[in-house]
Formats: C-alpha cells, structure tokens, sequence
C-alpha cells in the first residue's frame, strides 16, 4: 500500500515562500508521476503541478506558473512543492498524489493521496 506524507505547510505573510515536502512509501517510487493539488473551503480540489516519474518533465496551472516550482529526488522518495510570491487566494489544504494513468491534471486520475498540509497566506 501506498503512503503519502506531506509536510511544511504554515501560515506565511503574502509575498512569502513555503516549500512543501512529500514522502512516499510502499511502491516503487520512481516509476510513478506525482501530483499536488489543493482544496480550499468550499471549493473543489484542484490542479497544482505536476512531475513526471524521471522528473524530466513538469507541468503547472496557469494560476502558479512562475511562482510555483516542483520537484522530486528519486533516491529519497520525495516530492516537493516551492511556493515563492504567495498569494492569499493560495490559502487552501495541499496534497500530493501519485499518477494512475490518464491525464496529469484530473484529480481522479490520481489514484493515492496524502492527508493533506495546511498553508495559509495572510494579507
């Protein structure tokens, strides 16, 4: 079974930065494309970034692009999130995913999760 631990959410000041962290345990790692998404209240999960299994390959939302950057170390089974010139409207509950297969920016085909980290962006 998979795990995923993500880390390093917090409150931050707008114009902050953040680095998120995600462990994974349990399949092997490098074969897989990784995922962040986010959910604030009342709103639906969605669409953070993406990371290829070699890592050679990312992809972003529009709403991150240039702000966000992701990244993976395939020897210690991690994928990161750095969040630099935060936003308020990037308050929201952060969550890695592992890829199953399909496209790289719809939540259900992401097929493990996380439980969740916490960032909240003060104004």
């Amino acid at each position: 079974q998979v795990q995923l631990v993500e880390s390093g959410g917090g409150l931050v000041q707008a114009g902050g930065s953040l680095r998120l962290s995600c462990a994974a345990s349990g399949r092997t790692f490098s074969n897989y494309g990784m995922g962040w998404f986010r959910q604030a209240p009342g709103k639906e999960r969605e669409f953070v970034a993406t990371i290829s299994a070699s890592g050679s390959s990312t992809s972003y939302a529009d709403f991150v692009k240039g702000r966000f950057t992701i990244s993976r170390d395939n020897a210690k089974n991690t994928v990161s999130l750095l969040m630099n010139s935060l936003k308020p409207e990037d308050t929201a509950v952060y969550y890695c995913a592992q890829f199953g297969g399909g496209s790289v920016r719809k939540v259900t085909d992401y097929n493990y999760w996380g439980q969740g980290t916490q960032v909240t962006v003060s104004s």
